[in-house]
């Protein structure tokens, strides 16, 4: 997969030029199907949330940018579907839009549902992540950002990437989310890890990682 991980949505120009240079196409040729799962979970998870997810009324642009289509995928939904429909849904995409909310829980019902199991396959699928849709590809997201407890009791989370995600840098919604935070926090993260603000993402392709940004950020070796 080609993946657009963001703090906040498709916030400026530079992000959404990374998000075109993905699709190889203008947004208005693709089709979009977007998940918005992880806005229930957690102790802060409401019907609202996502509703202004799927809608495009959400201070994080996502949906509203203009796609040829846009269709809803809730991962709770999927086991009760014949899976070689779903599964040809999201084939058929061209991206991915991964709503933010709680790390944990997307990463349980993406499990639960499959569709971890199908993304390694996606080769020319764009996902672009907001928040918590971005952190559950990444091997934790440390206890700091645990809300919503799986099973197993730990913070572990996708591995797609071998890099962690410290989001909401600064944010005026987030006063606790500083920089003298994040350096604690990444204390406890073995191997890379990177805090981002509203006005960056990460761009990851089969050529590397790479910092989109005209906001803050920093990359922390992570040595624990």
């Amino acid at each position: 997969m080609k993946l657009l991980l963001t703090d906040s949505g498709v916030r400026n120009a530079s992000i959404l030029a990374a998000l075109v240079d993905l699709l190889g196409k203008p947004i208005a040729e693709a089709d979009a199907l977007c998940i918005p799962t992880a806005g229930y979970g957690g102790p802060y998870g409401d019907p609202r949330g996502p509703w202004r997810f799927i809608s495009g009324q959400s201070p994080s642009p996502m949906t509203e940018l203009g796609w040829k289509s846009v269709g809803v995928l809730e991962l709770t939904a999927l086991p009760g579907i014949d899976k070689e429909r779903w599964v040809s849904w999201v084939r058929e995409a061209d991206v991915l839009l991964v709503n933010g909310g709680d790390a944990l829980y997307l990463c349980h019902w993406m499990r639960e549902s499959g569709l971890a199991d199908l993304l390694p396959s996606l080769h020319d699928t764009v996902y672009v992540g907001l928040s918590a849709g971005s952190m559950v590809l990444t091997p934790r997201i440390g206890e700091a950002f645990v809300g919503w407890r799986k099973s197993t009791g730990d913070d572990s989370t996708l591995r797609v990437v071998d890099f962690c995600l410290f989001p909401h840098l600064d944010s005026p919604g987030c006063p606790e989310n500083t920089m003298a935070e994040a350096e604690r926090w990444a204390v406890g993260i073995s191997g890379p890890a990177y805090a981002i603000d509203a006005q960056t993402a990460i761009k990851v392709t089969d050529g590397g990682v790479e910092v989109v940004s005209e906001g803050q950020w920093k990359l922390f070796n992570g040595v624990s």
